[in-house]
């Protein structure tokens, strides 16, 4: 009942495609009618939950896809090809996205580690993926209808805003998304920590050695734990991040060439040889065949 109160407000205040800004920092909602064929993005630390219609994210050749029945946490930054390709106006693509906050979400995240009774992962286990599906439980459901229920009324979201945000995080990081989420913001986060690097300094040489330094392992373990958490190995991520990203900013209008210099490209056939390689077209070919999802939406 409540995910369907959940649509109602969803449906009473966003009446076109795209994203609307509820007043709470980072939480959005959103509606989509027409059909977007899976392409290029980069997911930030995102949590998307789905009342209607279905989405679809492909991480490195897995298609993972989510509607109402469960919602997706990315708890580090992932290239990934996403789209609503089941969307069309009988059928319409409902939901909120909610950026997760690095510093509220490891304050939660650690909190509840050295909380008492807490269960502490074993520090040797396998490192959760960057992407999780998860079922809505009572409290996440809960949680996340106090926050859209704010709506528009100016105090409510001053004085409320943040703590039902803070609600909807701690539902977060208790469900089954949990384990992967407190793994990226609490105490053990070297694969998330390295990944944000990774991210800020796209236009610089990367290598192997520079992200396991930055984390204190050894290339070995960091090779084998990188890939746990986001199935591909560190050159292939950091080849799929600079790519996605750049094809984002040329579906969006921006020249090859300032797109492959703003992810660290000095030659320009380079990149358009390793984006044809990788996307089947080149990128003047692309600017022309895709259409992005609406602004904003992941």
């Amino acid at each position: 009942m409540s995910r369907q109160q959940i649509r109602r407000l969803i449906e009473d205040r966003v009446s076109e495609d795209g994203l609307v800004d509820t007043g709470v920092t980072g939480v959005k909602l959103f509606r989509v009618t027409e059909p977007v064929r899976c392409s290029p993005a980069v997911y930030e630390p995102t949590l998307v939950a789905i009342v209607s219609g279905t989405k679809e994210a492909i991480v490195d050749g897995t298609s993972h896809v989510y509607d109402a029945n469960r919602y997706m946490c990315c708890a580090i930054s992932m290239p990934v090809e996403a789209g609503t390709p089941m969307a069309s106006p009988d059928d319409p693509l409902l939901g909120v996205q909610i950026a997760l906050d690095p510093r509220v979400m490891t304050e939660l995240a650690i909190a509840m580690e050295n909380a008492a009774g807490a269960i502490r992962e074993p520090k040797g286990g396998p490192i959760p993926p960057g992407i999780t599906l998860a079922r809505w439980d009572d409290a996440f459901t809960d949680a996340l209808l106090r926050l859209v229920r704010l709506g528009d009324n100016p105090v409510d979201l001053a004085v409320l805003g943040d703590a039902r945000l803070r609600e909807v995080y701690y539902a977060l990081l208790k469900g089954e998304a949990g384990p992967a989420a407190r793994r990226a913001f609490g105490v053990g986060n070297e694969i998330a920590r390295v990944i944000e690097h990774v991210s800020s300094h796209l236009d610089e040489p990367i290598t192997i050695d520079d992200m396991a330094t930055h984390v204190g392992m050894s290339r070995a373990v960091f090779h084998r734990k990188f890939k746990q958490a986001t199935t591909m190995s560190p050159i292939q991520f950091v080849k799929a991040i600079r790519l996605n990203n750049a094809a984002m900013s040329i579906a969006g209008g921006t020249t090859v060439s300032e797109a492959a210099g703003d992810v660290g490209y000095a030659s320009t056939s380079q990149f358009s040889r390793e984006f044809k390689r990788m996307y089947g077209q080149s990128p003047k070919q692309w600017s022309h065949t895709n259409k992005p999802l609406p602004a904003g939406l992941i």
